[in-house]
């Protein structure tokens, strides 16, 4: 079994234990992380070749403008064999927004830390900070997701079963689409 981890950052450690032992092929923009496959992921169309069971995409989907997300969705299923699936993880938008107004914090308070540092309601929702600062767009949000928002963009996409749900406290949401 195959999987296309995009949007990866060369980091071959990030995939969740559904594709424990699967064969990962990394993709990403940045030829600098030295992934598998150096590509746009809204070209992933013109990508002959490439025939995996799963796409796995984690909290990059975000980083395309929402005009963008259709394109990159059809190059997920372009890859995908016949009963591929996707496996994408990106921030809940409206549970962002929920739980700002529900504690009282501003935009600019921190939501959360990561390992590379922490990230406010402003990164959410607008782009992340540090990244900006030194001119790295590609780690810029440009498009929010609801679950709603997330289930149109692969019904319209042609994703046949399609299944979302709300995880790591309500921060993610998970979505899996199987090609019909």
């Amino acid at each position: 079994m195959k999987v296309l981890n995009v949007g990866s950052g060369g980091n071959r450690n990030l995939l969740p234990p559904m594709f424990d032992g699967w064969e990962q092929i990394l993709l990403d923009i940045d030829p600098n992380v030295h992934p598998d496959i150096v590509w746009d992921a809204r070209e992933l169309k013109k990508l002959d070749n490439l025939q995996v069971d799963a796409v796995h995409c984690s909290h990059c989907l975000e980083h395309f403008y929402q005009p963008e997300v259709p394109s990159v969705l059809e190059g997920f299923k372009h890859v995908l064999k016949t009963d591929g699936f996707v496996n994408i993880i990106v921030p809940d938008i409206a549970a962002a927004m929920r739980d700002m107004i529900a504690r009282d914090h501003d935009i600019n308070d921190v939501w959360y830390r990561t390992p590379t540092g922490p990230v406010t309601f402003h990164d959410v929702f607008y782009g992340w900070g540090p990244a900006l600062q030194i001119g790295n767009y590609h780690y810029a949000h440009k498009c929010g997701f609801t679950r709603l928002a997330l289930e149109s963009f692969l019904h319209y996409a042609g994703f046949g079963v399609i299944n979302i749900e709300l995880v790591n406290k309500n921060m993610d949401l998970h979505a899996r689409g199987r090609k019909p």
